[in-house]
């Protein structure tokens, strides 16, 4: 593992690994809830080719990063500017996924002189009223009532989670290998049966518990109120990229999300899942926008 982190202003370690080309246009990556920095075992070679520098992170809780009590979603964006000025950039692009869209988006709307693009992947919704989308899977939406009204439930879970992963890693990934994964789509569990894929996973969630629980229980509960902000007053470009089928992150949140905002532009993957990065199509597309290169329409077979 990579132990890269700097001290921030407060104090606070922030944890980052980096991928592809350092000398390249560099593009942050914010990873799910839970997760961590570590993307790639190796580097990312399709980055290195088209000159792209990747920086992937930690936030508060996770890896190598201090936990932060009484965060904010906004509050990310003050860490990622520390990261960015410490690292000699002057503007990048970001891209978040899954739980780590709204930091992604939160930096595009709190750093608009900072940030060239946007991209979010699978990304969360804001609940309104505090409930999770009757059309998330259930359990997601028992993950995200337990977090708030039975914590010591979910912790003791999150525990026996970590407890799997740091004693039984061959159990742990055979778990993955060979488990039904009823609630997810068809194009995640055909993902899930790649062996290498399931490497990074154990690595990926290892360093999410590095620390213990209390980083993915918070985050958790972050996730399940608003934003901060709206995603109408962001000023730079922004793209999401969503799987028709997510049955994580449901995409017609998504669409009502955008419904009256024509400047966001949208790719619904037919059939796709929650899971698109590990396209190397979709990722390439992903990679693109983001260096703000003109592409080909991505077709999908």
């Amino acid at each position: 593992m990579q132990e890269k982190a700097m001290v921030l202003s407060d104090g606070r370690k922030l944890g980052y690994w980096e991928y592809g080309d350092q000398t390249g246009t560099p593009i942050m990556l914010f990873h799910g809830t839970p997760g961590s920095r570590i993307w790639f075992l190796e580097d990312d070679e399709l980055a290195k080719a088209r000159g792209i520098y990747l920086i992937s992170t930690d936030r508060p809780g996770y890896g190598l990063s201090t936990f932060q009590k009484n965060r904010t979603i906004l509050d990310w964006a003050v860490d990622v500017e520390e990261l960015a000025t410490h690292l000699g950039l002057t503007r990048f692009s970001v891209l978040g996924v899954s739980g780590g869209g709204p930091f992604a988006a939160a930096c595009a709307f709190a750093l608009p002189e900072r940030i060239h693009r946007t991209a979010l992947v699978s990304s969360a919704t804001p609940f309104r009223n505090g409930k999770a989308p009757k059309e998330m899977a259930k359990e997601n939406r028992m993950a995200f009532f337990l977090t708030k009204y039975f914590p010591w439930l979910i912790r003791k879970a999150n525990l026996a989670q970590k407890k799997l992963l740091e004693r039984k890693p061959a159990k742990y990934k055979s778990s993955m290998l060979t488990g039904n994964h009823r609630h997810l789509s068809e194009w995640d569990r055909e993902l899930l049966k790649e062996e290498t894929l399931i490497d990074t996973s154990y690595y990926h969630a290892m360093e999410a518990y590095r620390q213990g629980v209390e980083g993915v229980m918070y985050e958790t509960q972050l996730l399940s109120k608003e934003w901060g902000f709206e995603l109408k007053d962001i000023r730079s470009p922004l793209k999401i990229w969503h799987g028709e089928k997510d049955t994580l992150s449901p995409v017609n949140e998504v669409r009502k999300l955008v419904k009256h905002l024509p400047a966001i532009e949208i790719t619904v993957v037919p059939e796709g899942g929650h899971f698109l990065t590990e396209k190397e199509v979709l990722w390439e597309d992903m990679l693109s926008y983001l260096k703000d290169h003109k592409v080909k329409d991505v077709v999908f077979t």
